[in-house]
């Protein structure tokens, strides 16, 4: 196995682990054992398990704003870009390993000390949203509808929090 290989197999292992169980009670040992990659060469690739961390939200936050992207930018008309961000979110709701946002489940594990990658992904959430609207104004009161639905999705799995928060986007001025 080369290093690519490795790489790709550690933060497959700690995407699943870390997702699941959390940061703080995976341990280095558990991704070397579910990755299958000897520990030497774990730590040769991460030094340190914050880097590991970093490179798996880095990974996840590339791979989550380029499928909501592409679904929003879907449709032609703008408002229904901004909608399709919210059937997007009914779809992730669904997942059968849905565990909320990952970025905010870092964050509230590890504080002050979570990765900047993770103020990040939601600086570039509200970037996108402006985006979609050309107005900062609706695209905060957009991103606060879709953080409540994701926080409230966490708790009560399904499409209904990204339906209700829809329903609530559609009566917001400048839709």
């Amino acid at each position: 196995m080369d290093d690519e290989e490795a790489r790709t197999r550690l933060l497959d292992a700690a995407e699943e682990l870390f997702y699941r169980h959390g940061i703080q009670t995976v341990g280095m040992d558990r991704i070397r054992t579910a990755s299958g990659v000897p520990l030497k060469r774990l730590y040769r690739l991460f030094p340190a398990k914050e880097s590991l961390v970093t490179a798996y939200l880095e990974r996840r936050d590339r791979r989550w704003l380029d499928s909501l992207r592409t679904a929003a930018l879907a449709p032609a008309e703008p408002r229904a870009r901004v909608l399709a961000v919210f059937d997007w979110l009914a779809d992730w709701f669904t997942e059968p390993d849905f565990r909320g946002c990952a970025f905010l489940n870092a964050y509230g594990e590890l504080g002050a000390a979570a990765p900047g990658i993770v103020r990040i992904h939601k600086a570039e959430l509200h970037a996108l949203l402006v985006d979609l609207t050309a107005d900062p104004a609706l695209a905060d009161r957009l991103l606060i509808l879709t953080e409540g639905a994701t926080t409230v999705a966490a708790f009560n799995p399904g499409p209904g929090p990204a339906h209700r928060a829809r329903e609530i986007a559609e009566l917001l001025p400048g839709m």
